[in-house]
């Protein structure tokens, strides 16, 4: 009983954390993977997700060793306008995220109901907004419902995946490094889906909510390890099921029907039914915490208050709800190449909190012997080399379109 005790606390945090992750775009950038690139960037998932893992595993130690937050940590060592910069930058890709949040609740249930994709980002975002801030209760109820919502998706593909009889050996060849056919495109939106510094950073607030000190530390090594297995158990799951159903009968993902039909192996004609509500609750819960962690990230780098008690933090949070609304209600064109593009898009505000998590995390003066060992900077300074790598595809490719102009 202990053992189990012991379990459902380092996994219970994990799913957590990777719910929260796991968004309408990572599920999107997940299915559109298997569709065109079949079982060839699994490795891709493996190195993402290391790196993140170490970058939790830095935000969340900074947390239980420092009194203060880690934004005002960096804001007293390197000053107030580079915990601004990091403050603003998670901000950014919060909002880029629920631009797909967004796109995602409207996806969903014009799959359920046929009623227009731009009508629900206007009732859900009102909704989350009244929920999040005003009925706090409520939501607690309605977020243990989608928790559930989403669990029943994901066991959903778990068994589905038996029925589409995956290739094992390309699955195993998929885990080799190889370079994507037809550009980097899919590549990076992976990586921007698995590699979530907004979210890792976060875990440093996450760790000082829970009471967590120094004696916790293994706990938290825990905690990292069980969200990360989760993370890319799940997106791992969800590409072998689309390389299974989808790569080869060369189905091109445009709507939630579309990417339902990996489910049809063993729920049939209710697969779509059951994708939609599973796409839906993941865009919904994803929808309301994002916008919390990035609007009290940016108010806690300004040096404003980082609590959702706080006006600072609130009118932060709702702004990043009210932006990724807008962007949505106005979009025209194809929902899943959207929610590809803007997974990927956030890449351009990852440096300067991988930097500012890199810096902090070296700093023997704030963290004494807990500061970094060489074997984890090995794999911190991989997850830099991969982001910057990222960053300048995403430059290059912007400015050749620039020039094209």
């Amino acid at each position: 009983m202990n053992k189990l005790k012991k379990l459902v606390a380092c996994v219970g945090p994990g799913f957590i954390i990777a719910s929260v992750v796991l968004g309408p775009g990572s599920i999107t950038v997940s299915s559109q993977i298997g569709a065109t690139q079949g079982y060839s960037l699994l490795w891709v998932i493996v190195f993402a997700g290391i790196a993140m893992g170490m970058y939790v595993y830095m935000a969340s130690r900074v947390g239980v060793t420092q009194e203060k937050t880690i934004l005002q940590v960096i804001a007293d060592q390197y000053g107030r306008w580079f915990a601004a910069l990091i403050g603003l930058s998670s901000f950014v890709m919060a909002t880029s995220f629920q631009f797909g949040n967004n796109l995602g609740v409207a996806t969903a249930l014009h799959s359920l109901t046929g009623i227009r994709e731009n009508v629900w980002p206007l009732f859900f975002t009102g909704a989350a907004i009244v929920l999040v801030f005003f009925a706090k209760s409520l939501y607690r109820i309605l977020e243990k419902l989608m928790m559930v919502l989403v669990m029943t998706m994901i066991i959903a593909f778990l068994l589905n995946l038996i029925f589409t009889k995956p290739d094992l050996l390309e699955t195993a060849r998929g885990f080799i490094p190889s370079m994507p056919r037809g550009g980097m495109d899919e590549l990076a939106a992976l990586v921007a889906t698995t590699f979530v510094l907004h979210v890792a950073i976060y875990q440093s607030y996450l760790s000082q909510d829970k009471g967590w000190k120094i004696d916790d530390m293994q706990r938290g090594f825990r905690d990292m390890l069980a969200s990360i297995i989760m993370l890319g158990g799940i997106t791992v799951m969800i590409v072998m099921t689309s390389a299974a159903a989808l790569h080869p009968r060369n189905i091109s993902i445009a709507s939630a029907a579309d990417m339902a039909i990996q489910l049809e192996a063993l729920f049939g004609s209710y697969a779509r039914i059951i994708f939609s509500i599973g796409l839906w609750a993941a865009a919904f819960s994803s929808l309301t915490v994002n916008a919390v962690v990035g609007g009290g990230l940016l108010s806690d780098g300004l040096g404003l208050g980082r609590s959702m008690e706080e006006k600072a933090p609130r009118a932060f949070a709702i702004l990043a709800m009210l932006i990724g609304m807008s962007i949505a209600v106005f979009f025209k064109g194809n929902i899943v190449h959207a929610l590809v593009v803007a997974q990927a898009s956030t890449l351009f505000a990852v440096p300067a909190v991988a930097i500012g998590l890199f810096l902090i995390s070296n700093n023997k003066k704030v963290m004494g012997h807990y500061a970094n060992s060489w074997k984890q900077n090995i794999i911190a300074i991989f997850g830099l080399i991969l982001i910057f790598l990222m960053v300048y595809f995403k430059y290059h490719q912007l400015a050749v379109k620039i020039s094209e102009l």
